[in-house]
């Protein structure tokens, strides 16, 4: 069986996607990384970097046109930044789903301002910013179309064994970002009732267990910490905030590593406990059990939403706290 399916550009980059990126990529800490693009921001090259956001205002919408003019100027993407100018996709950006005023706080999401003077920036500060074009250049271009490849083998015994592969048939955004997961497919050529010759056996192994955080993706579970939360009103409560703030998640990793709980391969990024902070947790968990959930950060935020909504009173929540948390 044949079938398309179209890839879509990845999210509007916010800092803890781009602190994940960059720890995955360049292995540099979160801390390095929002320290990179706070000099990229003070040169003008980048909007506000502190942001949860992953969309853009309305406002910015309608002026996005200079944004990517001015990236054709940048010898790397010029290309691409003039393909983005002559397809005129932008003029219609404010009606994408890269577009809602009601999913910004404070700041949008990190785009390019169109400024390109980089002759003083180091080259790890040129990569960042050449990482942030890409995304933002990339919502402009058409989503990769994939062919779908699936087959069905019946073994004579009447046993049936499945596989699919996907293979690259138009580029679309892959052409600017410059990746593509798809792996050259043994499959094209088959047809329908073809008969072919086939080794089957059985492999034994064991599960693995899951992979240890790195610097990045740790940032992107301390925003997300409210998807591991059952109850669906502090799911949603804590929904956009998780654990921490796009300021202040990296100096949190950063004084874990600075008091000893945590140990950081400066060459990998990967996190590891400390002995120090296995000691911690349990006390922790064998003691305040409750603070090891995230469940909590979303009852206070609740409380907190209840006071500004005039549902509580300030007096009342402080005496939640000082007994259980608000639920």
């Amino acid at each position: 069986a044949l079938s398309s399916a179209a890839s879509d550009v990845y999210k509007r980059q916010n800092l803890a996607e781009l602190q994940n990126d960059c720890s995955s990529f360049f292995k540099i800490s979160p801390s390095d990384t929002l320290k990179i693009v706070q000099e990229l921001y003070e040169k003008k090259l980048v909007t506000y970097p502190r942001t949860d956001a992953r969309v853009l205002s309305t406002a910015v919408a309608k002026e996005i046109g200079r944004n990517i003019s001015g990236l054709k100027n940048f010898q790397p993407v010029a290309e691409f930044a003039q393909g983005a100018m002559e397809s005129g996709t932008y003029k219609g950006i404010a009606k994408t789903k890269y577009v809602n005023d009601k999913q910004i706080t404070d700041h949008y999401a990190i785009i390019p301002t169109g400024f390109t003077n980089v002759s003083s920036l180091s080259d790890l500060e040129i990569e960042v910013f050449h990482m942030i074009i890409d995304r933002f250049l990339s919502i402009f271009y058409p989503p990769a179309i994939y062919q779908k490849v699936e087959v069905v083998l019946r073994h004579p015994t009447k046993e049936h064994f499945y596989t699919s592969e996907k293979i690259l048939k138009e580029q679309g955004y892959l052409e600017v970002i410059g990746t593509d997961t798809s792996k050259p497919s043994s499959l094209i050529g088959l047809q329908e009732e073809s008969v072919i010759k086939a080794e089957f056996y059985i492999k034994e192994g064991q599960t693995q267990p899951p992979k240890r955080y790195n610097s990045g993706s740790i940032i992107l579970a301390m925003e997300n910490a409210g998807n591991l939360i059952e109850d669906e009103e502090l799911r949603a409560q804590i929904k956009g905030s998780g654990i921490g703030t796009s300021a202040t998640r990296a100096e949190v990793l950063k004084k874990l590593k600075k008091i000893g709980y945590i140990i950081i391969n400066e060459k990998t990024q990967i996190i590891t406990p400390h002995p120090d902070g296995e000691v911690i947790y349990t006390i922790v968990k064998d003691h305040v059990k409750d603070m090891l959930s995230p469940r909590m950060t979303a009852s206070w935020e609740k409380g907190l939403s209840q006071i500004e909504n005039g549902e509580i009173t300030q007096e009342k929540y402080i005496g939640c706290l000082l007994y259980t948390s608000p639920s």
